[in-house]
């Protein structure tokens, strides 16, 4: 891994300081994908951003999907491509959503993450800024510890883990009830996945994309 520093400034000289935001998810129902679009959006506004958005494969068969009510879904995800191993190596930035999944990370990005540790023998993501958003359910329902188990994983990886700064004063207001927290910005779904991302919870992902772009940015030069 020694000599990882010098390839990183290699890259960044070869592509004359263009940065790449990977914006990753898996999203079940299109809570996450909505977040993960507004992410996009925010990334974008930075100079010299190139933001591409990704999934992670989905490990459920059709037929459970079908039954789970989120085939239809799905298969309207199916213009984002999957995500390959070597894309994260590429990117300056790393923005993971996944939905809660008892106060963790949901199985088919763990799956995904389980994959790649060819990446951390090689200390290929060394200095990478990562950044994670998600959903729940509820208000209580495990947002802040998805987001926080989920940086071991970057850590472990190396990255630079960057959240939600209070800067974003939609995280402090108490007149609705919404996501978002120092750790990322994140959405309340309800229990039965009627509600989709508030204006608040969409800005503070707008937020967090730029923020991360421009902090990645920074890093590049």
């Amino acid at each position: 891994m020694k000599d990882i520093y010098k390839e990183i400034v290699s890259q960044v000289k070869e592509r004359k300081m263009i940065m790449k935001t990977l914006i990753l998810f898996y999203s079940l129902y299109g809570h996450i994908k909505a977040m993960a679009e507004a992410v996009a959006d925010g990334a974008r506004e930075v100079e010299g951003a190139e933001v591409i958005l990704r999934r992670v494969p989905e490990t459920l068969s059709e037929e459970i999907l079908e039954k789970m009510g989120a085939l239809e879904v799905q298969k309207s995800f199916e213009d984002i491509p999957v995500v390959k191993l070597e894309e994260l190596k590429e990117a300056d930035a790393i923005i993971f959503g996944t939905p809660t999944r008892f106060g963790n990370m949901c199985g088919q990005m763990r799956q995904f993450l389980d994959s790649t540790g060819g990446l951390w023998a090689e200390g290929a993501l060394i200095g990478k800024v990562g950044s994670v958003f998600t959903s729940s359910a509820t208000q209580h329902g495990g947002q802040e510890s998805t987001i926080l188990s989920f940086h071991t994983t970057l850590l472990h990886h190396g990255m630079i883990v960057v959240g939600l700064p209070y800067s974003f004063e939609g995280q402090e207001g108490i007149d609705e009830m919404s996501g978002c927290s120092p750790y990322g910005s994140s959405t309340i779904t309800g229990s039965d996945g009627s509600r989709m991302p508030s204006e608040n919870e969409l800005a503070g992902a707008r937020f967090q994309g730029k923020h991360v772009a421009t902090i990645a940015s920074k890093l590049v030069k």
